[in-house]
């Protein structure tokens, strides 16, 4: 069993940055593929980013509307993955939400954070 908590949400001004958390409870958070999605309002959820880690490293993957201006990382000393948000812009306003996904032969397991709001505007 995992828990997802997001954090660092807020509002800032168009071209600000942020930097979200999700700290992970639970054991083996290392082995899960995690990533960060959106959903603004009246829309559906959007990938935003994701990051695998094995032995040989991390691989990471972006949405093209996202990508090079935020930045997905993990710490697994802390269980945390962050996005690092640049260049914010009115269209990146959304609940942002964790996922993490790990899958074995025979079983997959999902779980979901709560949400963070990030609110973009002047």
């Amino acid at each position: 069993q995992v828990q997802l908590v997001e954090s660092g949400g807020g509002l800032v001004q168009p071209g600000g940055s942020l930097k979200l958390s999700c700290a992970a409870s639970g054991s083996n958070f290392n082995r899960y593929a995690v990533g960060w999605y959106r959903q603004a309002l009246g829309k559906q959820r959007e990938l935003v980013a994701t990051i695998i880690s094995g032995v040989s490293g991390s691989s990471t993957n972006y949405g093209a509307s996202v990508k090079g201006r935020f930045t997905i990382s993990r710490d697994t000393t802390k269980n945390t993955v962050y996005l690092q948000m640049n260049s914010l812009k009115p269209d990146d306003t959304a609940v942002y939400y964790c996922n993490a996904v790990y899958t074995t032969l025979s079983v997959k397991y999902d779980y979901w954070g709560q949400g963070t709001q990030v609110t973009v505007s002047s």
